[in-house]
């Protein structure tokens, strides 16, 4: 993996909000001879205002974050500096998860738990304009596609997940009830399901949906 002359190091922005993670994290970077961590957020609304006073090379971000979630934050930062050089590291990797972060702009997408070894190739990697999906990551993303589950069958199945009902599902997208029952007729056709429960296991164990 190419890196940068050897003195110029890839300067890396974290953005992580748990404190003890973020900590590990810089020192491991900070120990690599071609990373150094310039910058390091603990609340979404500061990414921005930090991203342009450092202009990092790379930012590792986190998915869910407070005041700005991840897919905000990505949204936010490539409205301004447009290309951004992101990689997201969360505790959640369901095929829908990494799909969301890839399509609004992510270069790459890490799982807390992994080796640390892959998040370092991963912040070279995507300094180096190159996507990274580690191959458990890419199944999940696989798996999500091919389930044929469109955005807004996904929507009512989080809220399925959170035992909402038709009636409380179809006031908080602002749908009719009859169209709540259609989705949900689709997603037990496309996930080969005969009821909810086995509807979220299904969707659980391919990666579609992570419960928070």
């Amino acid at each position: 993996m190419k890196s940068p002359p050897e003195s110029r190091k890839i300067r890396v922005m974290l953005v992580e909000d748990h404190v003890l993670v973020r900590m590990g994290l810089v020192a491991a970077a900070n120990e690599e001879p071609d990373i150094e961590v310039v910058a390091e957020v603990e609340d979404g609304r500061q990414a921005v205002d930090l991203y342009r006073t450092h202009q990092p090379d790379v930012v590792v971000l986190d998915l869910r974050m407070p005041g700005m979630d991840g897919v905000e934050i990505i949204r936010a930062l490539r409205a301004e500096f447009g290309k951004v050089r992101i990689l997201m590291l969360s505790s959640y990797g369901s095929g829908d998860d990494v799909a969301r972060a890839m399509q609004e702009g992510a270069m790459g997408y890490i799982v807390k738990g992994m080796v640390l070894e892959q998040l370092l190739e991963g912040i070279r990697t995507v300094y180096n304009g190159g996507k990274f999906l580690p191959p458990e990551i890419s199944h999940r993303m696989t798996e999500r596609l091919n389930s044929d589950i469109s955005p807004r069958e996904l929507e009512v199945l989080r809220l399925v997940a959170k035992g909402k009902s038709n009636r409380e599902i179809a006031k908080e997208l602002g749908i009719v009830e009859g169209t709540v029952k259609i989705h949900i007729a689709h997603i037990f056709t496309k996930l080969g399901a005969a009821d909810r429960t086995q509807a979220m296991a299904i969707a659980i164990q391919r990666h579609i949906l992570q419960l928070d």
